[in-house]
Parts: C-alpha cells; sequence; structure tokens
C-alpha cells in the first residue's frame, strides 16, 4: 500500500513536471518567433543603435517652442515674385528660442519659410517677398512656417498648400488640394561635424492623419520604421557619407496610398568638421 501510494505520488509529480516543460517549450517557440517578426520593420525607439554599428535608431524629438497663432494669411505669386502675409507673431528671422537645447542643425538666419514645389526639395526663403521662377505648367504648392532648426509648424493656419497652373512665371489657376499628400522636408544637404551626430527628421502631412487608418513609412540606412504620430523625429547612428531617406504614405495595412507624389526619396551627406 505504501509503495502504490508513492508510486501514484511520483507519477502525478511527472505528469505535471512534463506539462510545465511543454508550456515552457512553447512560451520559448513563441518568444523566438516574436524576436524574428520583429526586426522586419521598427516602431521609432525599439531599438537603440550606436554610431559604431552604422545602424540608425528613430525617436520623438523633444517638445519645441510653440507658435499656436502663427499663420499665413495669404500667399501670391506675379511674375516670378512670391508674396506672403504673415502674422500670428512669428517674425522671419529670428531665432527660436529653444534652438540650442536642440543640438541640431540651426539656420544662423533664423526663422523662415519652407516653400515647396512638387517633389522637389525645399527652398528656405528668410523674407516675405522674394523672387522665385516656376516653370509653366500644373504644379502642387506648399509653403510653411518654420522654426530656426528647420522644424515645421503644424498647424492649419501655419501653411498654405494648392495644385496651381502657372503661367509666364504668375499664378493662373488656383485649386484646393483634397487627396491625402505628404511632403519631405529634412534631412537636407550636408550636416558637419557635431551636427551629424543628431539628425532631425520632418514631413508635412495634407488631408491626413497618422494612426489608424495612415503611418509613414521610413526607409534609411538599410532599415525601415514605422511612424504613426506626426511630429519630428530624432535620428541618430548613422556613419560619416552619403545617405539616402525614402518616405511613404501608407494605410493600416502598409499598402502604398496612391497619392500624388508619393513616395519622395532624398539623398543628404554627414561629413566631419573640416578642422578634424
Amino acid at each position: 500500500m505504501l509503495f502504490t501510494t508513492r508510486f501514484c505520488i511520483f507519477y502525478q509529480l511527472n505528469v505535471q513536471f512534463s506539462a510545465y516543460m511543454t508550456q515552457a517549450i512553447r512560451l520559448g517557440a513563441i518568444c523566438l518567433f516574436t524576436m524574428v517578426f520583429a526586426t522586419g520593420c521598427k516602431q521609432p525607439g525599439s531599438e537603440a543603435a550606436t554610431a559604431t554599428t552604422g545602424l540608425p535608431s528613430i525617436s520623438a524629438m523633444e517638445p519645441s517652442t510653440d507658435f499656436p497663432e502663427a499663420a499665413i494669411a495669404s500667399m501670391d505669386y506675379q511674375n516670378g515674385q512670391f508674396n506672403f502675409q504673415i502674422g500670428g507673431g512669428f517674425a522671419l528671422g529670428q531665432q527660436t528660442p529653444d534652438a540650442p537645447q536642440k543640438m541640431c542643425a540651426n539656420s544662423a538666419q533664423g526663422q523662415h519659410l519652407h516653400l515647396i514645389v512638387n517633389d522637389r526639395p525645399y527652398e528656405a526663403k528668410y523674407e516675405s517677398t522674394f523672387r522665385h521662377l516656376i516653370p509653366d505648367g500644373s504644379h502642387y504648392l506648399l509653403a510653411f512656417l518654420s522654426r530656426s532648426y528647420h522644424e515645421s509648424i503644424k498647424t492649419p493656419r501655419a501653411h498654405v498648400v494648392v495644385k496651381a497652373e502657372i503661367k509666364d512665371s504668375s499664378f493662373k489657376k488656383l485649386d484646393p488640394v483634397t487627396s491625402p499628400m505628404l511632403f519631405y522636408s529634412r534631412p537636407k544637404g550636408v550636416y558637419l561635424g557635431e551636427d551629424a551626430r543628431r539628425i532631425m527628421l520632418d514631413f508635412y502631412l495634407v488631408n491626413c492623419n497618422l494612426g489608424n487608418d495612415y503611418k509613414v513609412k521610413v526607409e534609411i540606412g538599410g532599415q525601415e520604421f514605422l511612424l504613426d504620430q506626426w511630429q519630428p523625429y530624432i535620428i541618430e547612428g548613422l556613419p560619416m557619407g552619403e545617405h539616402r531617406c525614402k518616405l511613404s504614405l501608407v494605410d493600416a495595412s502598409g499598402v502604398l496610398v496612391q497619392a500624388p507624389l508619393n513616395p519622395v526619396e532624398r539623398t543628404f551627406s554627414l561629413q566631419p568638421s573640416p578642422e578634424q
């Protein structure tokens, strides 16, 4: 009787141990699958990368000086000259107060306008009236107010976007833009020395909100990231040299949205300081 009791206890313990090990193996397999799958497309900040790896990381940029009343009241283009009316307490040519704390590329000329024609790189304009030649034809035009470190002001009144018919360097017809659109802003150009350590990623959205319905896919340094918040980001971990950054507006399933000028790609360069 004592032997039978001990055998039953041993048998029960063995069964429980076998069940425990089976569950542990299953959990281990699930964790391994999750780790492999997660490397395909990263959320910002999901993987820290150092400059020695050559793999970039993307993280949300800290909050910036706010300009809730900044506004582009009007935009006109005649005989090759743009004229903007800017209000809401936003001053072109001034340094944004928190520029020293940003530790990223900053314009010595101060706050400015970003003017984007179609999918071309933006032109920074530091006065409200300036000459800029646009060839005849139909063009998408976006202008938005920018902090001195090139971060866009993402409010309805701080930008203007139109589909314009240009003839003889003048507006002939303006149509509202009704489709979702993504415009590339930064990175751009050449980054030297310390400016090459923290690269701001910034873009402008029209007629869409990031979240459940839309996302921005970033392809840079052989990595992919999905962004679901419209805000500036910081890219770190890129080695010196030339890099390509591709931005795509995608839907909830990751499929490219059939929108004008989508996707868009730029080349920029990171270089050591001349004295290094």
